[in-house]
């Protein structure tokens, strides 16, 4: 197809206005991608400058005493109650592994046996009973500990400002 020397020129031109047209556009986001590259720094500094330090005062203010009040907390209740519950439970296992203990469980089951019976095992035993009553203290210990935990958190959110604010006047 043959095209005229009139619609040749207006290809051409049109060609050339299209190229023009692309060259600015790259001119155009190559500024933007500069624009951009700045923008990123500049937010870098302003965070560097003014974020990081009111996050960081808003820690130190905020949620490093909680920490460190819970912490006490379980250190000073949760341990010891766990070590105390786990300490008893130590002992009773072997108080029950006592050589004296035995030979009186030995002797109940003898005079038992006088009685010209044999008891058959009917339900749960003294250990079950000992168990359960070792998990119940733990567990009790374990909730104090909680409670008290949950108990100290009240204090440390009082406001330092409604201290020094004057009373009101009627």
């Amino acid at each position: 197809m043959s095209l005229s020397r009139k619609r040749q020129k207006e290809l051409n031109r049109l060609r050339a206005e299209a190229q023009q047209l692309w060259d600015s556009q790259q001119q155009v986001l190559g500024r933007a991608n500069v624009v951009a590259q700045e923008a990123g720094r500049q937010a870098a500094h302003l965070t560097r400058e003014e974020v990081a330090p009111r996050v960081k005062e808003g820690y130190d203010q905020y949620v490093r005493p909680v920490t460190r009040a819970a912490g006490d907390v379980v250190t000073n209740n949760v341990v010891p109650a766990l070590g105390t519950a786990l300490g008893t439970a130590l002992s009773v296992a072997d108080v029950a592994h006592d050589a004296r203990v035995q030979a009186a469980v030995k002797r109940l089951r003898t005079a038992k046996g006088d009685l010209g019976k044999k008891a058959a095992k009917s339900g749960p035993g003294f250990g079950t009973y000992l168990a359960l009553a070792l998990g119940g203290i733990a567990l009790v210990g374990i909730a104090y500990a909680v409670w008290q935990t949950f108990r100290a958190d009240d204090e440390l959110w009082v406001a330092e400002d409604d201290a020094t604010e004057p009373p009101l006047q009627d």
